[in-house]
């Protein structure tokens, strides 16, 4: 090549470069097909239907039990923590659960309920080959699905907790500290985060399952399964390995029921127990048996009464929080995996 081929091929210093920058971002699919997904959950029936049974069932206790948060509240010489009796207390006469018990126990449903039908619907309906043609990545539908069942489970639980709230302000009077707020907060996540596991378990249903149906019936027979006899048969393998009642001495039974209540953490409804009434009741220290002689000692030698920074609290549920959050993510890589590979046609 000579020199003057040589310099017409180099390109021009003195000419503009094209600016990249100036080039409009393609859009992430997963947003396109979250935002679709949060818009036709919004208009559904199951979410007006969900939102409006989670809100009853989290109000009867609170209207039942206005009397007596009324006349605790009004004999509580430490005003912190009395905003969160709302959730926590309920008649002594009354067979009705509190707030805490009801959101444990029922808002998994919220989770089942967006998710059972989300792949499954789309196969029977033979949309999902048509929604596989457009210039998305195939991880997207996933991906966006799931962020749009989240947001509806977060948009949910937010107005549910702030009809409470709402209650005991007008209500009953009752006006929360800055601790009470952050404490609200930690749990309200924390509740996100729990239905957000039900909603990847939902998810992975629809996509090992063909039809809807059958999806939904593995959903909630999974769902009363752990929710009314999940703890009774822990409780039952935990009497076998960590037998109580035949411990011998003080420390042997330390132990044992240390073992046991290790045991029963396995139920991810004991985790979100747990990890919730440390954070509505400040006055809890501890959430499991001391493992040794000392350390119980130390234990009854604390004033009771004594209150923890919300530092501390958050400290002792760590654990809690981690393994929720992990059972969430196997869940949801469970369902993303098997979607991946599993073969669509047109």
């Amino acid at each position: 090549m000579t020199a003057g081929a040589a310099a017409e091929a180099r390109p021009d210093a003195t000419q503009p470069r094209p600016d990249r920058r100036a080039e409009p971002r393609r859009r992430r699919g997963w947003l396109i097909v979250a935002r679709k997904e949060l818009a036709d959950h919004l208009v559904s029936a199951r979410f007006v239907i969900l939102l409006l049974v989670l809100g009853a069932a989290t109000l009867v206790p609170i209207y039942l039990a206005s009397d007596a948060i009324r006349d605790v509240a009004s004999r509580l010489t430490d005003i912190r923590g009395a905003f969160l009796l709302l959730f926590l207390l309920t008649p002594s006469d009354s067979p009705v659960p509190n707030v805490l018990t009801f959101v444990a126990i029922v808002a998994p449903l919220l989770g089942v309920a967006f998710a059972f039908d989300a792949i499954n619907s789309e196969r029977s309906d033979g949309t999902l080959p048509r929604l596989l043609s457009q210039p998305i990545y195939r991880d997207d539908v996933i991906n966006g699905k799931f962020a749009a069942g989240l947001a509806v489970i977060a948009l949910v639980m937010f107005a549910v907790f702030a009809i409470i709230s709402g209650f005991g302000l007008f209500r009953l009077g009752i006006v929360p500290s800055a601790d009470d707020v952050v404490r609200l907060l930690a749990w309200y996540l924390i509740t996100v985060v729990w239905v957000g596991l039900w909603l990847a378990i939902g998810l992975v249903l629809s996509v090992s399952m063909r039809r809807a149906a059958n999806a939904a019936l593995a959903g909630f027979g999974l769902w009363i399964a752990i929710a009314i006899f999940g703890r009774l048969v822990v409780e039952a393998i935990a009497g076998v390995i960590a037998p109580v009642a035949s411990a011998g001495s003080l420390e042997e039974f330390l132990g044992l029921t240390g073992l046991s209540e290790t045991i029963q953490r396995i139920l991810p409804l004991t985790l979100y127990q747990e990890a919730s009434a440390v954070l509505l009741r400040p006055d809890v220290t501890t959430v499991t048996t001391p493992a040794t002689i000392d350390q119980y000692e130390q234990l009854g030698q604390q004033i009771q009464g004594q209150y923890l920074a919300f530092d501390q609290s958050a400290l002792l549920i760590w654990p809690h929080v981690v393994a929720l959050v992990a059972m969430t993510a196997v869940c949801f890589a469970a369902a993303y995996i098997w979607f991946m590979r599993q073969e669509v046609r047109a």
